[in-house]
């Protein structure tokens, strides 16, 4: 009779969160406006409270609990405490808590107003002349930032990493109100394989409002990723302004290395664009990297190239897959539109400076 009433209990407790995540998504869908309404009325409150709770654990959160989900299923399998029924409304129940938490926490930011709505930039006006001084410029400021060495990207680092990108954020809200707010100290997943097999170099998780970041990569990345991260706890979910915002936040910083990482990430999403557009000129710039840039570059691909297989192939069709689900029409190809941003701020400031 207590195991009927518990399946029962799973079963109601499952339907009663998937109807409003299912009214959200469609409210957020459908109704004009709503997405922008909810990102900036209901959104912070949800940031604010569950997130700065989250935030309280020096840990993350979302990834002890996957451990603990699967340390907890394969304890129930071994002492065959679950049957099939139970098992299923245990799944179900969980599916639909999962869908509530998404869709509140995250799905509905999809369709709010993009951050480029927030600034006054003619996108799309740059020639391949424009993009080429744009990368004269980076490799300039690179070379004026770059670190006399290697920097130590110990655990003991990671403490000083997330404040000080918790700074550059608080401090570029001053400048874009639409970035102003709370900030959770953003946390390094300590088994970051899970996220190098997949070639993710960081991931915000909706679940327990968390950002948290690959802490193994090659160290230039990781400042630049606490940005990005945290750039989705205000709400912009598209990758492409996630990125602009990352390297925004970077090189708006008091810290002269996120400044680097933000100038060298800047250099990785203009440089590719210019090696189509001209590859000579990509050459000629590149050769002008000092000797701590291109070594880092040289390490980022290394890094990389071993997680390189059928898990990585498959994370990022299900992570396309994702992104269109989410109207983002070009999938994971809208990362590359972070040059278009960049470009149409690079002759804003160029024209305010004649």
């Amino acid at each position: 009779m207590r195991e009927k009433k518990i399946i029962r209990n799973l079963f109601v407790g499952g339907g009663i969160l998937l109807v409003p995540a299912g009214v959200l998504q469609f409210a957020a869908r459908k109704i004009p406006g709503f997405g922008q309404w909810y990102a900036v009325t209901i959104y912070p409150w949800i940031v604010g409270l569950y997130g700065r709770i989250c935030g309280l654990v020096p840990f993350s959160v979302v990834e002890m609990g996957l451990y603990g989900l699967v340390l907890f299923f394969v304890y129930s399998l071994l002492r065959r405490e679950w049957k099939w029924r139970k098992m299923f409304a245990g799944v179900f129940f969980t599916a639909g808590l999962l869908a509530f938490l998404y869709t509140a926490n995250c799905g509905v930011n999809y369709y709010r107003k993009p951050f480029s709505s927030y600034l006054d930039l003619q996108i799309g006006k740059a020639t391949t002349e424009d993009l080429k001084a744009l990368c004269q410029e980076l490799v300039q400021k690179i070379n004026e930032t770059a670190p006399e060495g290697p920097v130590d990207m110990g655990l003991l680092a990671q403490g000083k990493l997330a404040r000080t990108g918790k700074a550059a954020m608080e401090k570029l809200g001053e400048e874009y109100p639409a970035l102003s707010g709370c900030y959770p100290v953003p946390k390094p997943v300590m088994v970051s394989w899970i996220l190098a097999v997949q070639q993710l170099c960081g991931v915000y998780s909706p679940f327990t409002v968390e950002a948290n970041y690959n802490w193994q990569m090659t160290g230039y990345n990781i400042p630049h990723t606490i940005c990005h991260e945290l750039s989705h706890l205000r709400g912009f979910m598209r990758e492409d302004e996630a990125n602009f915002i990352g390297i925004l936040a970077c090189t708006e910083s008091d810290d002269a290395y996120f400044r680097y990482s933000g100038y060298l990430m800047a250099w990785v999403h203009a440089g590719n664009a210019l090696a189509k557009a001209d590859v000579e000129s990509f050459y000629e710039l590149h050769s002008q990297l000092c000797g701590q840039a291109v070594q880092d570059l040289q390490e980022n691909n290394k890094y990389w190239d071993q997680y390189e297989g059928k898990v990585a192939e498959v994370s990022n069709q299900v992570n396309d897959t994702y992104l269109k689900l989410n109207d983002q029409k070009d999938g994971v190809q809208s990362y590359g539109r972070v040059v278009d941003l960049m470009l149409a701020m690079f002759l804003q400031n160029r024209q305010e400076a004649q």
